[in-house]
């Protein structure tokens, strides 16, 4: 009995990590030169970007460990200089995992607030508001953009290619994602006002399409138009249902994930206006 089921379990056992090969080996992934020299690299649903600089390759967000391996690959398919410095846009494990695969013998920097290490990967540099490097022929310049989604998030501008990767707290003609997670929407809305502050033109976040900074500006828009509807209809005792059925914002019907993610936008809202005692 004892050999039939360790005979069992070694066949569960090959066939969960057949699976998860198959998996990994079916995502979704593509390389694009969004500018000169800066690429975008799709994992699924998640987006790295790698900008080579003549002296090296500097990568933000290994996404997981599975996608840094393909980042890996795909860097030394792009240059024969070695990664020079990996940058965390924050610290949320579908972002920051598997950096372990990109770190070696390169510069890691994370915002002051960050982890001690991330998915074991101890930063090399921290900085608290705002950090500025060249390598090469670019210069990079990480902004963190305060409280909100997460505490260490930060923008990641390059230059002179004016583009900015942008992670989770805006994409362009995008939905915020589900219920916000509980997050502060005031502070949210800050840091797309700290987004809207910086200098740059092309607008790359790690999840959707590119687009240019008036989207983010959009975004902020968008947040505040929902906030005051929900806030209002709170005010005026309407339940979080009726709520969901009475506002459509309809000039946003276009955008990624309005159908899925508006009655969840409402919830995420109408939780913070309640615990945050704005609803009186």
């Amino acid at each position: 009995m004892k050999k039939i089921l360790g005979a069992l379990f070694v066949a569960i056992l090959i066939t969960i990590q057949s699976f998860s090969v198959h998996a990994q080996s079916n995502a979704k992934r593509s390389v694009t030169e969004i500018a000169k020299d800066v690429y975008r690299l799709q994992n699924n649903f998640h987006y790295s970007l790698v900008v080579l600089t003549g002296e090296g390759a500097v990568v933000v967000d290994p996404i997981n460990s599975d996608a840094a391996l393909w980042i890996r690959s795909e860097v030394k398919k792009l240059t024969d200089k070695p990664i020079s410095h990996l940058i965390y846009s924050h610290s949320h494990g579908d972002h920051a995992s598997g950096g372990a695969i990109l770190a070696a013998g390169a510069e890691v920097l994370a915002q002051a607030n960050a982890p001690d290490t991330i998915d074991g990967v101890k930063p090399t540099i921290r900085f608290d508001d705002y950090h500025e490097f060249s390598a090469g022929d670019h210069t990079f310049e990480l902004t963190w953009l305060g409280p909100g989604h997460g505490s260490d998030l930060i923008a990641v501008v390059i230059r002179p290619s004016n583009v900015a990767f942008i992670t989770d707290v805006a994409a362009p003609k995008r939905l915020p994602w589900r219920n916000m997670g509980g997050a502060n929407v005031d502070d949210w809305i800050s840091q797309i006002k700290k987004i809207e502050s910086l200098d740059f033109e092309i607008f790359a976040p790690a999840h959707g399409n590119v687009g240019v900074k008036a989207d983010a500006t959009d975004v902020r828009i968008y947040m505040e138009e929902l906030k005051g509807q929900v806030l209002a209809g709170l005010k005026a005792g309407k339940s979080v249902d009726t709520l969901k059925q009475e506002i459509t914002m309809d000039e946003y019907k276009d955008w990624i994930q309005y159908a899925n993610w508006l009655p969840l936008n409402i919830e995420g809202n109408a939780s913070y206006l309640q615990a945050s005692g704005q609803v009186k």
